[in-house]
């Protein structure tokens, strides 16, 4: 499957609205100003394998349901830290009620449950919401100790 679905970003840099692709290889950047751009992205069962497990920079995983508050509150923080590490990460964000075999896979018991992939592994995984700097701080750790390929 060759997904073609594009998503638009605000460049944090410079203001400017850039489409970038759902999935794909390497990182995105302003064809403006030429910075990386946030990559934040829904998946689902259909497309979750292309989207995360085949993204060749780690994945932080949001698994959420659109009735769970925390969710909701943990949403612009988790957002923030795409803007923070762009270049670096992919957020892709799976609603576990319309999602289920992505939800199976990884037994989600609780929304939200957040998870670092490094080609498709988890090497990170929390329950809960959590303010940025501290999601920055998970991100990064759990970074620290990826494979480099």
């Amino acid at each position: 499957m060759n997904t073609t679905r594009t998503t638009t970003v605000t460049c944090p840099n410079c203001g400017r609205d850039n489409r970038i692709p759902v999935a794909g290889e390497g990182r995105p950047t302003c064809g403006h100003c030429k910075q990386p751009l946030p990559w934040i992205v829904d998946a689902g069962d259909d497309d979750f394998a292309e989207v995360a497990d085949n993204a060749t920079q780690p994945v932080v995983v949001d698994l959420w349901a659109t009735w769970c508050g925390p969710c909701r509150m943990v949403t612009p923080a988790l957002e923030q830290v795409g803007r923070d590490l762009a270049g670096r990460i992919k957020l892709v964000k799976v609603d576990v009620d319309k999602n289920p075999r992505v939800s199976r896979r990884f037994e989600v018991q609780a929304v939200p449950t957040l998870l670092v992939l490094d080609h498709g592994e988890t090497v990170a995984r929390q329950a809960g919401a959590a303010p940025a700097d501290v999601l920055r701080s998970w991100v990064e750790q759990a970074m620290a100790g990826r494979q480099t390929t």
